[in-house]
């Protein structure tokens, strides 16, 4: 069953590129959403999203309760992290998480109690808070996007200097095979997640609500349309085609806007949110609940696939078990689809806010990929991009390291999706080559800006010496001028012309010093800059810290 566009819908406006996938979806969306039971052990990290980790604030010892507070945000871009139960916190130290470098990272590790007791849940009257102050109560109780990205919610939800965000999506397209999770969200608490929507469209000044849905997902969009009855938010079905879950491609398909290049839906007056997301912050606002849990699937070659609401911090051979655990055959995981997921190195790491899927690969629909050819200029790649970029040439640049030729071609606009490496004739992991040409152009920016900070250190130094050198001088010559205005040296001293002559030298010399002092990085100054630095040195000089300049 496949819904076609109502009269009332918005023209869909076909986004560029794109492929159709076998989908998979049947296989894990047999059974409801199973609520995972209280296991003994959470690791907790404590980077879970974009940004900056949250600063841990709980120490081996402590007793936690569920919702808590156990890791403060750290600058701007940052979220709170919370214990997923209650209990006692074993250790904050190094454990293994989901991350494609199979690092450890920062974590606390919580021991279960088994009573699950909560902290007193705070509902939010978003009716009556003012937005800022509702933003920083999501920051702290940890909203971040569930549908990949993992942004900090509060930021996204700050129209800014636009005072208003005119349009919003919720995405409910989940175009990447295997995912069910947010299609199983969406029948089953579709009223919820709207709830949410209406929340996000107060924060934002919104005048419509759209919610794009692939069309290969007949139960969810049913649900979502009875859910949207007597309000305007309208439900679309979109052509079931990879990556119409892309923001910006979503973005164009629903309203026909293009979004700049390096620029972001906002500037065409859209922001696009997952359907997770908005259920997460029903539960937040209405609730008072902090982001704890997410709904998993667990899909492939395991016993009994389907879909799980999971604890932050759950092990993922603990979720692999409740799946009934991997059949014979299985010949590796992946952290989220089969496109833009990655490898998972253990499964002792713990499901985060970005794992929405755990996906267990056999030989028969993950054979080894064959040996990659020299590319053949076919022009498949360009075809099948979804942001009319020219994959073929970004290859060739990044792999001779041609980084500059790269940027020129607008790599930062690839969304990494796939499409070019799915279409490839000669099997070439372009992808693989355009992450690797970002990581270097990221590393060699941190570099650059490593190298002029100590560069700036080391003129300031330069200064600094020049003027404690000139300050010197100055009171050598001012204790010499003293001493012969004192008549120190005596007339009858058979060694005065000498002792006058060395004085007379000392004044000579700060004097000359203080005319060879030149100033550095003192060009091009912002005005608030040199008046500061005016200010500075005519209080070293007893002045009144005017500028001197007209």
């Amino acid at each position: 069953m496949r819904f076609a566009p109502t009269p009332d819908e918005p023209r869909l406006t076909p986004f560029p590129g794109g492929i159709r996938l076998p989908a998979h979806k049947e296989v894990s969306t047999q059974r409801p959403i199973a609520a995972l039971p209280l296991l003994p052990l959470y690791v907790v990290p404590l980077r879970q999203h974009i940004g900056e980790p949250a600063r841990p604030i709980v120490q081996a010892g402590d007793r936690v309760l569920r919702g808590q507070m156990i890791g403060r945000p750290e600058g701007y871009v940052s979220v709170g992290v919370h214990a997923p139960t209650s209990g006692r916190v074993l250790a904050v130290e190094p454990r293994p998480v989901p991350h494609p470098s199979g690092l450890a990272d920062l974590c606390v590790v919580i021991e279960a109690d088994g009573e699950d007791r909560a902290v007193e849940p705070t509902p939010l009257d978003w009716h009556v808070m003012d937005a800022s102050s509702l933003r920083n109560r999501l920051r702290e109780m940890g909203l971040a996007g569930l549908g990949g990205a993992v942004f900090p919610s509060f930021i996204k939800l700050n129209p800014g200097a636009r005072r208003s965000i005119p349009i919003l999506i919720l995405n409910g397209a989940e175009c990447e095979p295997w995912i069910t999770c947010d299609d199983l969200l969406m029948r089953q608490r579709a009223s919820e997640i709207l709830l949410g929507a209406q929340i996000m469209r107060h924060m934002l000044g919104a005048q419509q609500v759209l919610v794009g849905i692939e069309d290969n997902k007949p139960q969810a969009i049913a649900s979502m349309m009875e859910a949207a009855i007597g309000s305007d938010i309208r439900v679309v079905a979109v052509p079931s085609i990879y990556p119409a879950g892309g923001g910006k491609q979503l973005t164009y398909l629903l309203t026909g806007r293009e979004t700049p290049a390096h620029g972001l839906t906002t500037d065409v007056g859209v922001q696009v949110f997952n359907v997770g997301t908005a259920y997460a912050l029903y539960r937040a606002v209405v609730h008072g609940e902090p982001l704890t849990s997410r709904i998993v699937t667990v899909t492939g070659h395991v016993a009994a696939p389907g879909n799980f609401e999971v604890r932050l911090g759950t092990p993922i051979a603990d979720l692999l078990a409740a799946a009934g655990g991997e059949l014979t055959g299985a010949t590796g995981r992946v952290i989220g689809g089969p496109m833009m997921g990655f490898e998972l190195k253990d499964t002792a790491a713990p499901v985060t806010k970005a794992v929405n899927c755990v996906l267990v690969k056999d030989a028969v629909h993950f054979p080894p990929p064959p040996p990659a050819l020299p590319c053949i200029r076919c022009g498949a790649c360009a075809r099948a991009c979804p942001m009319r970029l020219s994959p073929h040439e970004l290859y060739w640049y990044a792999r001779h390291r041609d980084f500059g030729k790269t940027q020129a071609l607008n790599l930062f606009d690839c969304i990494e999706c796939g499409c070019c490496s799915y279409v490839c004739p000669s099997h070439i992991p372009l992808v693989d080559y355009y992450r690797f040409a970002k990581s270097e152009i990221w590393a060699r920016e941190r570099e650059k800006k490593a190298a002029d900070e100590a560069r700036a250190r080391h003129e300031f130094r330069l200064q600094r010496l020049e003027r404690e050198k000139q300050e010197k001088a100055e009171r050598l010559a001012k204790k010499a001028a003293e001493r012969l205005e004192s008549g120190a040296v005596s007339a009858q001293d058979p060694d005065a012309e000498r002792k006058r002559a060395i004085l007379a030298a000392a004044i000579e010399k700060a004097r000359k010093a203080k005319e060879g002092v030149q100033p550095r990085n003192v060009d091009d100054l912002p005005e608030a800059v040199r008046k500061e630095i005016a200010s500075i040195d005519a209080r070293r000089t007893g002045g009144n810290g005017a500028d001197p300049t007209p």
